[in-house]
């Protein structure tokens, strides 16, 4: 499977940048679509919640847990008991520890500090925090695939 991690960045920033989807939506989406997943985009609605630090509450970044989301579309589970759940919780983990050392933070409020709700620069700033989660996403994903190869 060939899937440009360049290119998933920036279909997740272009979604957000021209308002199609926050930022929790466009991974989801972007996932979704870039590795061909067997979920129609009502699943979207899903991430929908979450935008702006959970429902504009300034909590965990929305991109974040748009990540996490589409990590459980690809590795999560719908079966009690299945073990698969571990695989998406050790993923989780790894998205959130990778973003907190990059960042500091996950939290929106903390991230977005020094900007304004709805200036361009918080606009920018949220755009390229979407592109990095989905890039980060889909080489998780990936990697994990060529590991069970």
């Amino acid at each position: 499977m060939h899937i440009d991690l360049a290119e998933v960045r920036a279909t997740a920033e272009k979604y957000y940048r021209d308002g199609d989807f926050y930022c929790s939506e466009a991974v989801v989406k972007t996932i979704k679509d870039a590795f061909v997943l067997d979920y129609d985009d009502s699943v979207i609605a899903l991430a929908s919640g979450f935008p702006i630090g959970i429902g504009r509450s300034g909590c965990t970044c929305g991109a974040v847990t748009g990540g996490v989301m589409a990590l459980g579309m690809v590795f999560g589970r719908t079966q009690p008991r299945d073990e698969r759940v571990n695989k998406a919780l050790a993923l989780a983990k790894e998205l959130h520890d990778e973003f907190r050392n990059n960042h500091k933070s996950l939290c929106c409020r903390v991230l977005t500090k020094d900007l304004t709700l709805g200036t361009p620069a918080h606009k920018e700033q949220c755009v390229a925090l979407t592109g990095e989660v989905a890039e980060c996403v889909a080489r998780l994903i990936l990697r994990e695939k060529e590991e069970s190869i």
